[in-house]
Formats: C-alpha cells, sequence, structure tokens
C-alpha cells in the first residue's frame, strides 16, 4: 500500500472534518468529499494492477497541490498545524522514491537511514495529528460555546426587543387608562359634589317644616303686639285729646314694651332665616365666632318640628344640659350646623321606629334625645381645651356588624329612598377635617345610641 496515498487519504479527512466546522462551505465540501474517494479509487487501482511505480509520482505532485494549497488559501488555515506535522514524511518519501527509482545503486546502501527517518517521520506526524485532533475538538467546543452564547444573545436580543415592544403597548395601554382615570376621577369628584349639594337640600328640605313652626312663633308676636300697639297708640290720641297726661305717658311706656319685644321677635325670625340660608349655601370654610349651645338648641327644635311636620303622631322628650362656661367659640358654623343635623335626624328617625315596633309589647315607652355640651379643660391630646358634645338617643341602637361601616359614603341602615348615606360620612369628615376634632359612637343594639363630639376650641376674642 502506497505511504503517499495514506497521506493524502488522512489529510483530506482531517481538512475536511475542520473545514466542515470553522468554515462552513457547500461547495468546499462537495470537492473535498470528490478528492477523498478520488484518492481511495486510485489507491484502490493502484494495489490491484501494480501500478505504483507510475502513480508514485502523482501522489508528489498531489501532496506539492495540499501543501501550497493550505499555505495559500486562509480558509485552510486551521489545517497547517497538521501540515506541518506531515511534511517532514512527505519529504522522505518523495526522496525515498527519488532514490530507488533515479538512484537504486545508492538507495540500497542508504535504505536504513531511509527507514530510521521515515520511522521518526511517522511519530512526528502522529503525534501532530494527535494534537492537531486534540485541539481542533477543543476549538470546536470553544466554537460551540461560542454559538450557544450568539443564540442566547441573539433570543435575549429578541426578547429585549418584545419586551420593548410589549413595555411600548402596556405604556401607551396604561396612559389610556390614566387618561380615562383622570376624567372618570372628575367626574366622580362633580357627581360628588352634586350628591353632597343634593344631601344639604334633602336636609333643607327636612328642616322647612321645622324652619316655618319656628319662623311662625315669632311673626305671630310680632303681629300681636303690632296689633296691641296700634290699640294703644288710639287710646294714646284720646287721651292727649283729654290732655290726661299722666295716662298718655303710661301708654307710651306700653308701646315702648310692645316696640322691644317686637324687635326681638324681629331679630329672631332674622336669626332662623340667616341659619336657613347659611345651611343652604356652600361653605365658606371660614370660622367664625359662634355659640356652640345656640347653635346646637336652635337645629335640635328645627329637626324636631321638621319631624313632627312629617307625622303628626309624633313625639319625643327633649332633654338638654348645655354649658354655659363654653362661651363663643371659633368654629364653621354652617358646617358644624350640619353635623348637629344628621345626627338629631339619625336620632329622632331611631326613636321613631322604635316607638312604631315596641307599640304592642312596650306602649309606654317615651322617645327621648338628650344633647350635652362641656367646656373640659386640657381634655385635648395635646393639652389644649375642648368642647364636649354629646347626642343619645334611646331609639334602635346600631348593629355591631356594621359599625365599623356607618361612615362610609353611601351607606345607610334605612329602607330605599328613605336616606342617601352622606350624612355620617360628611358629618366625620367635618369634624376631622374642618375642626381637627374626634366622633367616636357609643351603642347597644335595642338600647340606644349616643355620638360623642370632641373638638378643640379657639376662644373667640368679642
Amino acid at each position: 500500500m502506497n505511504a503517499e496515498a495514506i497521506i493524502v487519504l488522512v489529510y483530506l479527512r482531517y481538512l475536511r472534518k475542520t473545514l466542515k466546522t470553522f468554515s462552513p462551505n457547500p461547495e468546499w465540501d462537495r470537492l473535498l468529499n470528490l478528492s477523498f474517494f478520488a484518492t481511495l479509487a486510485l489507491m484502490v487501482l493502484e494495489i490491484v494492477f501494480h501500478v505504483s511505480h507510475i502513480t508514485v509520482w502523482l501522489w508528489q505532485l498531489v501532496e506539492v497541490i495540499l501543501i501550497a494549497a493550505t499555505f495559500q488559501l486562509d480558509m485552510f488555515q486551521p489545517a497547517r498545524k497538521l501540515m506541518i506535522g506531515l511534511i517532514p514524511l512527505m519529504v522522505l518519501l518523495f526522496l525515498t522514491a527519488l532514490f530507488e527509482n533515479v538512484f537504486p545503486g545508492i538507495y540500497k546502501k542508504i535504505d536504513k537511514f531511509f527507514d530510521i527517518a521515515n520511522a521518526i517521520a511517522i511519530t512526528w506526524m502522529t503525534a501532530v495529528i494527535l494534537l492537531a485532533n486534540k485541539e481542533r475538538k477543543l476549538l470546536e467546543k470553544e466554537r460551540q460555546k461560542r454559538l450557544l452564547e450568539e443564540e442566547r444573545n441573539r433570543i435575549i436580543e429578541e426578547q429585549k426587543v418584545q419586551l420593548e415592544t410589549l413595555v411600548a403597548i402596556r405604556t401607551h395601554e396604561i396612559t389610556r387608562q390614566n387618561a380615562e382615570l383622570e376624567t372618570t376621577l372628575v367626574e366622580l369628584q362633580s357627581t360628588q359634589k352634586q350628591l353632597i349639594q343634593a344631601e344639604k337640600m334633602a336636609s333643607l328640605g327636612e328642616l322647612t317644616a321645622g324652619i316655618a313652626h319656628e319662623i311662625q312663633n315669632p311673626l305671630n308676636f310680632v303681629n300681636n303686639f303690632s296689633e296691641v300697639s296700634v290699640e294703644l297708640i288710639g287710646e294714646m290720641k284720646e287721651e292727649l285729646k283729654a290732655g290726661n297726661a299722666e295716662a298718655v305717658i303710661e301708654i307710651a311706656q306700653d308701646i315702648e314694651k310692645n316696640l322691644y319685644k317686637i324687635s326681638h321677635h324681629g331679630k329672631r325670625a332674622d336669626a332662623i332665616v340667616k341659619g336657613m340660608l347659611q345651611h343652604s349655601r356652600s361653605s365658606t370654610g371660614k370660622k367664625e365666632p359662634v355659640d356652640i349651645n345656640a347653635l346646637a338648641d336652635e337645629y335640635l327644635r328645627l329637626s324636631y318640628h321638621g319631624l313632627r311636620a312629617k307625622d303628626k303622631n309624633f313625639n319625643a322628650t327633649m332633654v338638654t344640659h348645655y354649658d354655659e362656661g363654653i362661651g363663643m367659640v371659633e368654629i364653621v358654623p354652617q358646617d358644624l350646623g350640619r353635623v348637629f343635623l344628621n345626627l338629631y335626624t339619625n336620632a329622632f328617625y331611631s326613636v321613631a321606629a322604635k316607638k312604631k315596633a315596641v307599640a304592642q309589647t312596650n306602649p309606654s315607652f317615651d322617645p327621648k334625645v338628650t344633647v350635652i355640651t362641656k367646656l373640659v379643660k386640657n381634655g385635648g391630646e395635646d393639652g389644649e381645651d375642648i368642647v364636649w358634645i354629646s347626642v343619645k338617643d334611646n331609639g334602635m341602637g346600631i348593629p355591631q356588624q356594621v359599625l365599623d361601616k356607618i361612615y362610609q359614603p353611601f351607606f345607610t341602615t334605612k329602607p330605599s329612598g328613605e336616606g342617601t348615606g352622606l350624612g355620617l360620612s360628611l358629618s366625620y369628615d367635618i369634624i376631622y377635617k374642618v375642626h381637627n376634632g374626634k366622633m367616636t359612637v357609643d351603642t347597644k343594639e335595642g338600647e340606644y345610641a349616643e355620638f360623642i363630639i370632641q373638638i378643640p376650641i379657639t376662644k373667640a376674642v368679642i
């Protein structure tokens, strides 16, 4: 078997694997496959027909071509180390063929040296082939690792692009939703203002009958004293004609008293009207010096008469204990008046409901609403004075299971159509946010409910 042919086959096989690994090219792969099988066929032909004396020079030519191609073409660079291992054996095979065919006499004398040199060259070639193959495998692993890294980077880049696209879409969606939420918030705020105003107007409607009753009393006094004063003026004229000076003076004194009473009740009517107007208009949020006792008492009577106007059969006992030492206090009267109205309305509603509920079992039940005010010295958290206000009724009480919901907007225990659920919610906000106070409740279902308000006070400078 021709050694040159084996070298060519080994190199072609290694070159094909190397190029396929590092420089994949379908055309070169087909060419190397064709060269490999042509070399194999030529080697078989040489063995069968024994024409090695002819083909030996052909193999030498092929080897020269392979050496030139390996060191000239850049794509063959990975196979150059292997070629370095093959060159010594190729040179020795060329010299052996040359001396054997051209100088046979000399060859016979030194053939042992050729055998030794060939053995060394084969050992060198084997070592280089093993090292080159090992290096090729290491490079292949590195290439695979690099390809995996590139693939991973490509996937990461694709995912990044996808995520950026998703983020852009999501950002657009969130922006759109935010715009919708802002629009919805504006609409809700507008609706809330409308509902609050509606609640105020509803409570004003409940007050109308009470206001009419309250304002009727001072108007009756004004009318009565006016009529009496007119009659007295007529008597005064007669006494003046008669020259009775003492009688004229007495009549004048009576007229003066009547005028004072007319003025007093006129101012009372004016105060009631102003209170109604204050309740109906939007609060300015400005604190004013106010007599809390008078404010609490006024709304108590208005609320009671308002309920009496709707239900003539309703009666309730109103118990009041006002601390006269409180004096004038800086508060927002419109707002605190609404708190009183809400608490009183709920209290009268509760005792009225209980009166109906126990009409058969306890006909002697006496509906009662108690209002207490106190000045508590150093009663605040920071040691400041506070106004302590209690509104207590002996009505239905509040169920424990809904106690934590009573300040929520739109929550109500009243039947549908009888309450908006905004009364206590607004009252809570007014006490906490407007007056920096506290509002608590003590209740026992079926027996009583007591709302306690604590407001830090600033004494008004009169």
